[in-house]
């Protein structure tokens, strides 16, 4: 059985995404972050890095005991290693889909989380930033719209790939227009209507329905961190 540590984020998706795909056993354990609960020790001996998510894997295939795991894309992989399902078997395929579950992991989730931020978190509007991050995100998108040229999907056939970008396209926050990126429209439309995403997102909303950011005490916990968080 694996333990999911899971809070309604886009990195949260990815998992249960997968989780949902695959039928893989789980126990889902919401940990708070508007509240602070990633920084109890208990969560921390799991998630050095206090955030979400992280796994148990309580009977891993290899040996020494149950396996502990943060960082979504590290997960990603280990979990479709694990089941033999959502990577590729061809090798030159598989390695695609590694390499644009690291494009997604360097470039499309940190400068969407920025355009998030600055456009909806910030106590004050910076124009720089907003447009640095919109025009970034922007330049993803048609990364992505021209790599799914041709392709259902971005290796071809479904996979980690798509399920860690999926979350983090959301030209509705993201001040982008998605009929500028009709390929990226499509693949969207496509993942959208697969039924373990609508199981995922709806455990999503019974999970939590409040926005991250509801007074200055969870403005605190989530954007007030600095070294000191850590010691």
């Amino acid at each position: 059985m694996l333990d999911l540590y899971y809070w309604t984020t886009p990195n949260g998706h990815k998992i249960t995404m997968f989780l949902e795909e695959t039928g893989l056993p789980y126990n889902l354990k919401p940990v708070n972050i508007s509240k602070g609960e990633q920084f109890v020790p208990e969560f921390l001996a799991i998630a050095p890095n206090n955030r979400i998510p992280a796994i148990v894997d309580h009977a891993p295939a290899i040996p020494g005991g149950p396996l502990s795991l943060f960082e979504s894309g590290a997960i990603l992989l280990y979990l479709a290693e694990k089941t033999d399902q959502l990577i590729p078997a061809d090798p030159r395929a598989r390695w695609e889909c590694i390499q644009w579950l690291f494009w997604q992991m360097a470039g499309l989730g940190p400068m969407a989380g920025q355009t998030h931020h600055f456009l909806h978190y910030a106590p004050e509007d910076v124009p720089y930033a907003i447009d640095r991050y919109v025009r970034e995100t922007g330049r993803l998108y048609a990364v992505l719209d021209h790599r799914l040229r041709g392709r259902d999907y971005i290796t071809g056939e479904y996979s980690i790939a798509d399920i860690a970008c999926y979350p983090w396209v959301q030209p509705e926050r993201q001040r982008q227009d998605i009929d500028d990126f009709p390929e990226l429209k499509r693949w969207k439309e496509r993942i959208a209507a697969r039924p373990a995403t609508q199981r995922a997102y709806a455990i999503a909303k019974k999970v939590n329905v409040a926005p991250a950011v509801r007074d200055e005490q969870s403005r605190k916990i989530l954007f007030g961190q600095d070294a000191h968080t850590v010691r």
